[in-house]
């Protein structure tokens, strides 16, 4: 279990909360065009990653991967992070935040599931409750920047609209919602310039309407790989 303290940032205003987090899921292949998935599946077919049983899919890791921390450890150059927005089950409602879902790209040749479970996954501080902004969920845009080669760098942008809404993907998982102690990170878009690891990493998720943001931060350190 993980206990994240996490600022609600709702329209009455502010307000803080301390979560306990049993349980950690990774959804991965959450993209709303079927047939561009399909093409990016094929795409690390060819490098060897394995085919999806099923999209979406959802991988169980464990909660203690999550973290507030502004740095992870890594083994070796071949990691890298994805912007996913984040849901969190409350016994007082849906929250969504913003987190990056680090991946071990190495891994992820041997097995999906092996990846997720390599690498911490970091979460933002704030969060903001999934009913002030359902109404207009699709026009939240989500994006990360990585420095890499010393240069930082626009390294994702979209909107949500490309990935399964949270409903859909809750349907999926569990029914009607997502059970309180739960966290769901729930899907990236495509890098821009490919694939390839940082320094660091920042994700956000702005809401133009609401005109607000939260975002993650994060440094990389990577240790020696000694055989």
């Amino acid at each position: 279990m993980t206990k994240l303290s996490l600022r609600i940032d709702e329209l009455s205003g502010p307000s803080q909360a301390e979560i306990d987090v049993a349980r950690l899921v990774v959804a991965g292949w959450t993209g709303r065009n079927k047939e561009a998935m399909e093409h990016h599946i094929a795409e690390l077919e060819a490098l060897g990653v394995k085919r999806p049983a099923a999209t979406p899919m959802f991988y169980l890791v464990s909660a203690a991967r999550l973290t507030q921390s502004d740095r992870i450890e890594v083994i070796g150059e071949g990691s890298s992070g994805e912007a996913e927005f984040v849901l969190i089950g409350t016994e007082d409602g849906l929250l969504v935040g913003i987190g990056s879902d680090h991946t071990d790209r190495e891994a992820e040749t041997v097995g999906v599931t092996l990846s997720k479970q390599m690498c911490d996954k970091p979460v933002g501080n704030a969060v903001w409750r999934y009913d002030e902004v359902k109404e207009h969920w699709d026009q939240i845009i989500i994006r990360s920047y990585a420095t890499i080669g010393g240069e930082k760098m626009l390294y994702q942008e979209g909107t949500v609209a490309a990935m399964l809404a949270p409903e859909a993907l809750i349907a999926q998982f569990e029914q009607e919602t997502i059970a309180p102690g739960t966290a769901m990170f729930c899907g990236t878009l495509p890098a821009i310039g490919g694939v390839r690891g940082s320094t660091d990493f920042t994700c956000e998720l702005e809401d133009p309407i609401l005109n607000r943001k939260i975002t993650a931060h994060y440094d990389i350190n990577t240790l020696e790989v000694r055989g």
